[in-house]
């Protein structure tokens, strides 16, 4: 087995669905081979605490600001086996553990262990402060698996599907197996996989080289055959000027080299760079520099090609950017943060659906995002963020139909409403309290005071997503309870915010009336919220999308929503020029990835600056990769109508374009299209779809029967693994 770990799809165990962590290169063939089992969520808990305390900036650590929540120490495992025969066990523990057969402890902490036949419960204890108390059980039959149970101790039963009942006052939980697979390699161990990558160019300077890795990327940098004693500095840069700045890099290295004989070196902590400068001090002597490139080993399913060659360039660097940016978890920037920020994996969610369509990497990202019980603050402190997570666990559950992540974490999704809740104003709404960052979007200028429409709306949306999950947990009480504040809130906010006059959702209630600004936040949100009637979109397409008397949006970030709102109002002739002037426009001044922030009126080095600091912007954002998402979702026009795609619309628009192509991932297979002018070509691995599109005459097909559902707009049913060819006139 691949000494480097990788996480992998779920496995299927008996007709349900159990999260499991993978290991990043590797799934056994048998969906019962024995994995390493742990308390749900604490492994990946406890991975974001190691990955976001890893951060430094110009060798100074450099720690998150909100609370960090730790594994449980101590966890009991159990299950009961029938044997026909006695059977030695292996026995693999991450902590110091107890071992019991009927409750009868054996001595010591014994590696192998033999079970009698018959029925007979097999538990272990495990106690471990500094890793995740953790087990790898290996017998013929008697295997560590997803159908263990486990508790923390805290006295309520919960079986396998999440519901709670009585058991001997004993909380027992469902194991939390990803399937890390190999007894020699315990969760602690785990890592990404790295691969060897050499510079493109080596510059002399007066002081050590400058070297050049061709684009932006990341991992560790290697020195060779280094001899010699005294220091050797490394200064990282994502731009050359960066790397080129001893005093303003953001990151770098410091090293003492005391080698009598030539020695490799890697540095400690992988970073973000393109060029590095080595400036190493008399006395010490390199021979090559290379790096050691890190990733997480996530495989395109999805892609996209078309007529314009600029757009497939946005495609493939947006990408390489998604790429870059998904790890451990979904992250925000490769430099700066390298936390898991809610906003930002909110939006690589989405385009991981139409790319790469990794489930445990969601799960990842949205149990290290929540943490645990008790609530004491918003999600990253921020409001909106809070909110972005529940909008990211509903729209996982239209996208891949898995309930079983839904009912295990529940109550964990209604403690955090619930706290929520509780922090509404007298008015019902939701208002910034001592503690609370509204965020909104790094505007100058952008007003947070008084009762933001922008955060009730995310507050409206996720009680929706709150009745659904209520419902797939079994809280009937609970769904309907979200379902009618959820009501109540929609009301209050048009109520309040609508202004008939501006023809737009003003931006706050502050003292008891509507502010008298305009944003495009709330307004380009309630579009594909489908809160709004069709008149009230049109009058917000033109009196706040395209009106450019309304405060522009400068950064990625907010570019992916406002270009959204557009296409979800049919303009994605303007959405495809405006992607070809604003990621065309960083393409144009260099980007091998996309950045945090671009404002086109900005030249020179001006494009690296950021919160007050000559290198502060981060030139590989994940946010930058949203033409990954509007691609699949908006030209291509695939989205699921029911969870799991069980059914599903193929909406496409070309916008502009001679003719596209490409593949949309599903849970259980492809949506794959072609679509020109002249004719579209559909054919899916599963469930029923319904193809909708424009002709100018009566289109023909080869299977099926089309539908005109009114002028020069018509219907067809995709059957799975049927292909289709459709002849028509693009309007």
């Amino acid at each position: 087995m691949n000494t480097f770990l990788s996480f992998v799809n779920s496995l299927r165990h008996g007709g349900k669905t159990f999260v499991c962590l993978c290991a990043l290169l590797f799934l056994s063939e048998s969906s019962t081979a024995q994995t390493w089992i742990w308390y749900p969520g604490d492994f990946e808990i406890n991975l974001a605490n190691k990955m976001q305390n890893r951060r430094t900036e110009r060798a100074s650590f450099l720690p998150v600001f909100w609370k960090m929540d730790s594994h449980y120490n101590l966890i009991d495992f159990h299950k009961e086996f029938t044997l026909t025969a006695p059977e030695e066990v292996a026995i693999a523990v991450e902590g110091t553990y107890n071992i019991k057969i009927d409750g009868k402890a054996f001595q010591g902490l014994p590696k192998k262990i033999t079970m009698p036949a018959g029925t007979h419960k097999l538990s272990l204890k495990v106690y471990n402060q500094g890793a995740v108390p953790s087990i790898f059980i290996n017998g013929k039959t008697v295997k560590s698996d997803a159908t263990w149970l486990v508790t923390f101790e805290d006295k309520e039963w919960i079986d396998e599907t999440g519901k709670a009942s009585d058991q001997s006052g004993t909380t027992w939980l469902q194991a939390g197996a990803w399937n890390l697979n190999d007894a020699n390699q315990p969760p602690s161990k785990f890592a990404l996989p790295v691969t060897k990558m050499e510079p493109v160019s080596v510059s002399k300077l007066a002081e050590g080289n400058l070297y050049d890795f061709g684009k932006e990327t990341f991992g560790f940098i290697k020195l060779n055959a280094v001899q010699g004693k005294g220091t050797v500095d490394i200064y990282y840069g994502e731009s050359k000027e960066e790397a080129l700045s001893k005093a303003h890099c953001e990151t770098l290295d410091h090293i003492e080299i005391d080698f009598s004989a030539r020695k490799d070196t890697v540095m400690e902590l992988s970073k973000a760079y393109r060029y590095v400068q080595v400036v190493p001090s008399s006395g010490v002597n390199i021979g090559a520099v290379n790096m050691l490139f890190e990733y997480a080993d996530l495989k395109d399913k999805g892609s996209f090609n078309c007529s314009d060659d600029q757009i497939n360039q946005i495609y493939d660097v947006a990408k390489y950017t998604f790429h870059l940016s998904s790890r451990e978890f979904f992250i925000d920037g490769i430099k700066r943060d390298r936390w898991i920020w809610s906003g930002d994996a909110y939006q690589s969610y989405l385009m991981n659906y139409y790319l790469t369509n990794d489930s445990p990497t969601v799960e990842r990202t949205l149990l290290a995002l929540r943490g645990k019980d008790p609530v004491t603050a918003h999600v990253n402190t921020i409001m909106d963020y809070t909110f972005y997570w529940f909008l990211g666990i509903y729209d996982y559950y239209q996208y891949t139909g898995d309930k079983t992540f839904i009912k295990q974490f529940y109550p964990r999704m209604q403690s955090l409403m619930e706290y929520c809740l509780s922090r509404r104003n007298t008015n019902g709404m939701m208002e910034g309290l001592a503690g609370d960052w509204i965020f909104i979007d790094w505007a100058e200028g952008l007003s947070k005071k008084g009762e933001v429409s922008f955060e009730q709306l995310l507050l409206a949306r996720s009680l929706e997503a709150m009745t659904v999950c209520a419902k797939i947990a079994g809280d009937d009480a609970g769904s309907s309870k979200y379902k009618g504040l959820g009501t109540q809130l929609k009301s209050k906010i048009f109520d309040k915010y609508w202004n008939p006059e501006k023809g737009a959702l003003v931006h706050s209630f502050v003292d008891g009336k509507q502010t008298e600004n305009v944003t495009r936040y709330a307004n380009m949100f309630a579009i594909f919220f489908d809160y709004f009637s069709d008149a009230q979109k049109l009058q917000v397409k033109n009196t706040v999308l395209l009106n450019d008397k309304v405060q522009k949006i400068t950064t990625p970030y907010m570019r992916f929503y406002e270009l959204e709102s557009l296409c979800a109002m049919g303009e994605q002739d303007y959405v495809l020029k405006e992607m070809k002037d604003y990621w065309g426009g960083m393409l144009k001044l260099g980007a091998t990835s996309f950045w945090e922030e671009y404002n086109p009126n900005k030249k020179g080095t001006e494009h690296l600056a950021m919160y007050g600091r000559e290198f502060g912007k981060s030139l590989c954002h994940a946010w930058g990769a949203s033409p990954i998402y509007l691609l699949g979702k908006y030209y291509l026009g695939v989205k699921p109508l029911q969870p799991g795609y069980a059914e599903y619309e193929i909406k496409p628009n070309l916008g502009g374009l001679q003719w596209m192509e490409g593949k949309v991932p599903t849970p259980n297979g492809e949506v794959a299209i072609y679509c020109s002018t002249k004719e579209i070509k559909v054919k899916a691995g599963e469930g029923e779809g319904k193809l909708v599109f424009e002709s100018q005459n009566k289109p023909k097909t080869n299977n099926g029967k089309i539908t005109q559902l009114e002028k020069n707009k018509y219907q067809l049913t995709i059957k799975p693994n049927v292909a289709y060819q459709i002849n028509y006139k693009a309007l």
